[in-house]
C-alpha cells in the first residue's frame, strides 16, 4: 500500500499491477468494454479507461511500469551514513538522553544531510531498511507494582 506505509509501492505489487496491466491490453484487442475489465480485474473504470487511452496511443509497451515515482531522498549509501550517526547515541548530537526518537532522527536528517523529511516519512526510511521500534529489556525500576494493580483493579473497570 503506497500511503498507509508511508512509501512507495514494492517492486512486486508493481510487477503485479503490471501484470494487470498487460490483461488489460488483451482484452482491450479482443474488444471488451471498459466496465467488464474493469469488473474482473477488481480495478476502477477511471484506471481502466486511462489505460485504454494509453494503450491506443502506444500499445501495450505504453502500460509497462516506469519504476518507482520518484528517488529516495537519502540513496543507500548516505542511509549507511545516518546509521553509523544513530550508532554513535544521542548524546554525541546534543540530546540528554540515550532515547533516539523520530523527530531526534529527522533533526539529525536534516543537520547532517540537509535533506527535509516528516516524521512519517523518517519513520518509512528506517522501516524499509529494516529497522524497528525497541521495546525496552526490563521493567523500570521506579515501577511501582502495587499501584499498577490498583489502576487495573480500579480504575481501568470504570474507564471500560
Amino acid at each position: 500500500m503506497r500511503y498507509a506505509q508511508g512509501g512507495g509501492l514494492t517492486a512486486e505489487r508493481r510487477a503485479f499491477r503490471e501484470r494487470l496491466r498487460a490483461e488489460a491490453a488483451e482484452r482491450f484487442s479482443r474488444g471488451e468494454d471498459t466496465a467488464v475489465v474493469a469488473h474482473d480485474l477488481r480495478v476502477t473504470v477511471r484506471s481502466v479507461q486511462r489505460w485504454r487511452r494509453a494503450w491506443a496511443e502506444g500499445g501495450t509497451r505504453a502500460l509497462a511500469s516506469k519504476g518507482p515515482a520518484s528517488l529516495p531522498l537519502l540513496s543507500d549509501e548516505l542511509f549507511a551514513v545516518l546509521e553509523r550517526e544513530l550508532d554513535k547515541g544521542p548524546l554525541a548530537h546534543g540530546w540528554p538522553d540515550q532515547t533516539w526518537t523520530l523527530a531526534r532522527i529527522k533533526t539529525l536528517i536534516g543537520r547532517r544531510f540537509h535533506r527535509s523529511y516528516t516524521i512519517q516519512g523518517v519513520a518509512a526510511l528506517l522501516k524499509r531498511h529494516g529497522w524497528t521500534c525497541q521495546i525496552p529489556a526490563r521493567r523500570a525500576v521506579e515501577r511501582d507494582e502495587a499501584a499498577v494493580a490498583g489502576w487495573v483493579k480500579e480504575t481501568w473497570p470504570r474507564v471500560e
